[in-house]
């Protein structure tokens, strides 16, 4: 029997509680007690009918299909499933290599402090802009390799100076620190074949990093970043509205300590756990702030 195999696993294996293991599976404690006293195989048989979950396995197959990252917690949200959750965990699990195959970063050793994975997300939602205009606004996604704590901000553009302010903002308000390297793809916000565009050396030397920019097509160097894209996407968004991009960027704040508390399996722990050692690891914020956002946009005349 499936409960049977499940509950000793949970327990033996896992540790988990007699009252626990009952809990989650919504079953007596009773039974519980026998599965675990139990070495072989209930002898009962039980006539054999659809389960609830291999009713909706259709409905879970349609989710991942459109969304093959979606976290096996929203797909439950989404199905208004109330069984045990690990169980669905388990099952999920089980159908998402059909759709999202395993993630090539993830056979990537990141050492504290060495990286931090950034991109521009664009979320589909229209966002009131002002003037009766709505629209999509680029959100600057910056995620630490090591820790995968997840920073963002929502920009006005993808200017370089838009780009600038909010990697600082990024970078001294929600991280805390500075990556040795901000690994990015060819964004030409920073210029392209190695040619920084203005106010981008200016930036990295006051904060004594560096930019990477990835050849095209490397999806081993930016998984991390991608992946936390998908994730905002299909945990943040969900079932929300927004008045504004201040708005927007009030209700992510509030939200990523939420996604940051959340375990990473590839790790065995929380980013928030993870990201003191990344910290340490990392430059000492500079005395003094970079020039960015509109003061960075105005060139000075040389002397």
């Amino acid at each position: 029997m499936e409960d049977w195999a499940l509950i000793r696993r949970l327990h033996k294996s896992e540790g988990v509680s007699q009252r626990e293991i009952a809990r989650r599976l919504g079953v007596a404690r009773d039974t519980v007690a026998r599965a675990i006293a139990s070495d072989e195989l209930p002898k009962y048989e039980r006539p054999v009918r659809p389960s609830e979950l291999r009713e909706l396995e259709p409905r879970i197959r349609e989710l991942l299909a459109a969304h093959p990252r979606m976290p096996a917690t929203v797909v439950a949200e989404w199905l208004a499933w109330s069984g045990s959750i690990t169980w669905f965990r388990e099952n999920v699990a089980r159908l998402r290599p059909e759709y999202a195959p395993a993630d090539p970063a993830d056979r990537i050793a990141y050492a504290a402090g060495d990286q931090a994975q950034c991109d521009l997300w664009f979320p589909p939602v229209k966002i009131p802009l002002g003037a009766g205009q709505a629209g999509s606004p680029p959100v600057l996604v910056v995620v630490s390799s090591f820790s995968r704590f997840i920073t963002a901000v929502m920009l006005p553009s993808r200017t370089t100076p838009d780009l600038l302010l909010g990697m600082w903002i990024l970078i001294s308000g929600q991280l805390g620190a500075v990556p040795k390297r901000l690994i990015w793809d060819n964004e030409a916000g920073f210029g392209r074949r190695n040619a920084f565009a203005h106010g981008v050396a200016a930036f990295t030397g006051t904060l004594t990093t560096r930019i990477v920019q990835l050849k095209p097509f490397d999806p081993e160097s930016k998984g991390i970043v991608e992946r936390a894209n998908q994730y905002l996407e299909t945990s943040f968004l969900p079932g929300r509205s927004f008045r504004s991009p201040a708005d927007f960027n009030e209700q992510l704040s509030s939200w990523l300590p939420r996604a940051n508390g959340r375990v990473v399996r590839r790790l065995g722990g929380r980013p928030t756990e993870l990201v003191a050692a990344d910290r340490a690891a990392m430059l000492a914020l500079p005395p003094v702030a970079p020039l960015v956002g509109f003061a960075a946009r105005i060139r000075l005349p040389r002397d």
